[in-house]
C-alpha cells in the first residue's frame, strides 16, 4: 500500500506551483480585475463568465455553481483523480520528489490508477512513433506519403506504426513493468481466453491527448488488406479516455483558438493534420463520434465563447461535400444554440475535404476555403430550399414549414429578418407567407448551457451581502482586501477592522476566524488557515471572498487596500461617536467626570479620524 505523502511536500509543491498555469490548460482565462482571472467555468455550463482564478491566493471559486478550491480541489473534481493522485501529478510536472511517510512507501500504481494509465500509453506512444521507421511500417509511411505528410509532418504529430503482431506492444510495455490489468485498462490490449493480445495491429496510430498534452488514447487506420476490422479503430472507453470530451488537436490548437477566438472543426486526424501544416492552426476534430454536447463543452472553455464578446468568436466546421458530410452539418446545427459564439460551414467547391484539398491546391487552398466559409444558417437555409421541388406549390409550402424553425431560433432581430428575405428568395415564396410560418410556432425549443439549471448540491453562502446596503457591501470588500492582500494590509491596520462590528452574520463569522489566525498573517498558507477556522458550511464563502474580483485599483494596489479597510473603520469611528453624542445629550450636567470622559473619547475618535485622512 502506498504512504502518505508528507505534509511539508504537499504544502510546498502548491507553493511552486500556478494554479493559474494548471487551469489554464483547461479554461480560457482573461484579466477579470486586481490580481484576478476569469473564465467560463468547467463545473457547469454558463455563457457569461463567473469562474475567478486568483494567482496571489491560490485559488479558484465559480459564483454561479459554487466550485471552490485549490489548485489540488481542481484537479480532484474536474480529472476524478484521488487527492495522492493531484499532488503526484503536480510534484511531477515540476520535478520536485515527493517523500511518503508511514513505512516508506510510494506511489500507488494500482491498475486503475490514472498516472499509470497515463505512463503506460505514454510508453505505447513512444513504440509507435519509433516503429514507423522499421521496414515492415512501408505501407504506413507511404500511406502518410500520398498525402503530403512527411517524416517531419508524422514526427509533429506522434504518428506511429503498430506492428503486425500479436502480441510485440504487450511483450513490449509488460519489460517495462506494465502489467496486464493496467494494459487492460489502458486499453492497449484486448482480451480473450489464454491472456491478452495488441489492439492495434497492421495500423497507422495517431496519439490521442487531453488539453494539458497527455496521450489519454490512439486513433489507429487500417492499412493491409487482410486487415477485416473498421476503416478506423480507437481506444475504448477507460478512466482517462472518455471520446464524447476528447478533441483531436486540441492540445496542439488550444492557444491559437483563444488567441484568435475561432476553432474550426474537421473529421479526421488527416484534416487535423493538414489544415494545421497550411496554416489553419485552430483545427481539432472528434474522435470517432458526432460532434456533441461534451465536445462543445471543452470548446467553450478554451475558445472562452461568452456572451460580451460573441461577435468576436467564432466556429467554423468544415463537411465533406457527401450525404454524410450534409448529415454531419445538420447534426452540428442541432448543438448551434449551445455556442454564443457565431458558427459558420466552410466547404470546399468540389466537396474535398482538408486533406485532400491540400493535395490538389496546396496549403493556400485550404486557407481560402476556411476563409470563404458562410454562416450555419445560411447553410442550412439553403440545404432546405435545395432539397424540396420547389415548381410545385406543395413544395415550396413544404420548403417554407422545414424553414421556419431555423429561422425561428436565430436569436438577433436584424438577422432573423435578412435571412428571411434570403429564405424568400430562395424558395421563390412570399415574405409574408415565410414570417407568418415562422410565427405559426417555427420557434425550435430553447437549449445549451443558458437553460441549464445549476447543480442541486452546488453549494451556496450561508447569507449574501445585501447589494443595495452599502455597509454590506463594505463589509464583503475588506474582507476581500484582508484574504487576498495581506502583506498590503499591515497587521495595525488589520487588527483594527475585526474590532469593527458587522452587520452581515456571516462577515461576522469570517472576521472572527481572522481576528483568531493575525499572528500568522504573513506567514504562507494565510487562506488555508482561515479555512480551517471557520465551519465547514463557511468554506464556500471564504473561498469566493478569496477569489473574488476587486475593483480596478491602478498601479498602487497598497492605497487602494488600505483605502477600503480605512473606509470601514471610519463607518465605525462615526458610529462610536455618534453613539457617545447622544449619551453625552443626556448626561447630567452635574456629572462632570462622565462628561469629560465622554468629552476625550469623542476628542481621541476625531483625532483617530483625521491620521485615517491623513495617511
Amino acid at each position: 500500500m502506498a504512504g502518505r505523502i508528507r505534509q511539508s511536500d504537499i504544502e510546498e509543491v502548491k507553493a511552486r506551483t500556478n494554479i493559474a498555469d494548471i487551469i489554464g490548460d483547461y479554461v480560457s482565462l482573461k484579466p477579470g480585475g486586481v490580481g484576478s482571472l476569469k473564465g467560463l467555468c468547467p463545473f457547469h455550463d454558463e455563457k457569461s463568465p463567473s469562474f475567478n482564478v486568483r494567482p496571489g491566493v491560490g485559488r479558484y471559486h465559480c459564483f454561479g455553481c459554487g466550485e471552490g478550491g485549490d489548485v489540488y480541489a481542481f484537479l480532484v473534481k474536474l480529472d476524478h483523480v484521488s487527492f495522492t493522485e493531484a499532488v503526484e501529478r503536480l510534484a511531477g510536472r515540476i520535478g520536485y520528489q515527493l517523500h511518503y511517510e508511514e513505512g516508506g512507501g510510494g506511489p500507488s500504481e494500482s491498475s486503475g490508477n490514472r498516472a499509470r494509465l497515463l505512463a503506460a500509453n505514454n510508453a505505447a506512444e513512444e513504440f509507435f512513433r519509433e516503429r514507423l521507421a522499421a521496414p515492415d511500417a512501408d505501407p504506413g509511411r507511404r500511406f502518410l506519403g500520398e498525402r503530403g505528410f512527411d517524416a517531419a509532418a508524422a514526427s509533429h504529430f506522434g504518428v506511429g506504426f503498430a506492428p503486425k503482431s500479436w502480441d510485440e506492444l504487450t511483450k513490449h510495455l509488460r519489460g517495462k513493468g506494465f502489467s496486464p490489468d493496467e494494459l487492460l485498462a489502458a486499453g492497449l490490449v484486448s482480451q480473450r481466453d489464454r491472456g491478452v493480445y495488441d489492439r492495434f495491429r497492421g495500423r497507422l496510430v495517431w496519439p490521442i491527448r487531453d488539453v494539458t498534452g497527455q496521450t489519454i488514447g490512439f486513433g489507429a487506420r487500417r492499412l493491409l488488406e487482410d486487415d477485416n476490422g473498421p476503416k478506423y479503430l480507437n481506444t475504448p472507453e477507460t478512466a482517462v479516455y472518455k471520446k464524447a470530451q476528447v478533441l483531436y488537436g486540441l492540445d496542439l490548437a488550444k492557444r491559437d483558438i483563444s488567441r484568435n477566438g475561432t476553432a474550426t472543426i474537421v473529421e479526421g486526424y488527416t484534416d487535423v493534420m493538414a489544415c494545421h501544416l497550411s496554416g489553419v492552426t485552430t483545427a481539432i476534430a472528434t474522435c470517432g463520434t458526432a460532434f456533441g454536447s461534451e465536445h462543445i463543452r471543452v470548446l467553450r472553455r478554451v475558445l472562452g465563447d461568452q456572451d460580451y464578446d460573441s461577435t468576436q468568436r467564432s466556429v467554423v466546421f468544415t463537411f465533406d461535400g457527401d450525404s454524410a458530410g450534409l448529415n454531419a452539418a445538420a447534426k452540428a446545427f442541432a448543438e448551434e444554440r449551445s455556442f454564443v459564439a457565431q458558427t459558420y460551414v466552410a466547404i470546399a467547391p468540389d466537396g474535398l475535404d482538408p486533406c485532400d484539398l491540400r493535395l490538389k491546391g496546396g496549403d493556400s487552398a485550404v486557407v481560402s476555403m476556411v476563409e470563404q466559409k458562410r454562416p450555419l444558417f445560411e447553410f442550412m437555409l439553403r440545404r432546405i430550399a435545395s432539397e424540396h421541388d420547389l415548381e410545385t406549390i406543395e413544395g415550396k409550402a413544404n420548403a417554407v414549414r422545414a424553414g421556419a424553425p431555423i429561422l425561428a431560433s436565430i436569436r438577433d432581430d436584424a438577422s432573423r429578418d435578412g435571412y428571411v428575405r434570403l429564405f424568400a428568395k430562395l424558395t421563390g415564396a412570399e415574405q409574408r407567407d415565410v414570417w407568418k410560418a415562422v410565427r405559426a410556432g417555427g420557434r425550435r425549443p430553447e437549449a445549451g448551457p443558458a437553460s441549464t439549471p445549476a447543480p442541486p448540491d452546488a453549494p451556496a453562502p450561508i447569507r449574501e451581502a445585501d447589494p443595495t446596503d452599502l455597509t454590506q457591501r463594505t463589509e464583503r470588500e475588506s474582507l476581500m482586501v484582508l484574504l487576498q492582500l495581506p502583506a498590503e494590509v499591515g497587521a495595525e491596520r488589520a487588527a483594527r477592522v475585526v474590532q469593527v462590528p458587522f452587520v452581515n452574520p456571516t462577515h461576522a463569522v469570517v472576521r472572527d476566524a481572522i481576528a483568531i489566525q493575525l499572528p500568522s498573517m504573513a506567514d504562507p498558507g494565510w487562506v488555508d488557515r482561515i479555512l480551517a477556522e471557520v465551519p465547514q458550511a463557511y468554506a464556500p464563502t471564504v473561498n469566493a471572498l478569496a477569489v473574488g474580483a476587486l475593483p480596478q485599483a491602478g498601479t498602487d494596489v497598497g492605497r487602494y487596500a488600505r483605502s477600503i479597510l480605512d473606509g470601514l473603520i471610519d463607518r465605525d469611528l462615526l458610529r462610536e461617536k455618534a453613539e457617545l453624542t447622544s449619551r453625552l445629550a443626556r448626561t447630567d450636567p452635574q456629572n462632570a467626570e462622565l462628561r469629560r470622559s465622554l468629552q476625550v473619547a469623542l476628542a481621541s475618535i476625531d483625532r483617530e479620524r483625521m491620521r485615517l485622512r491623513g495617511e
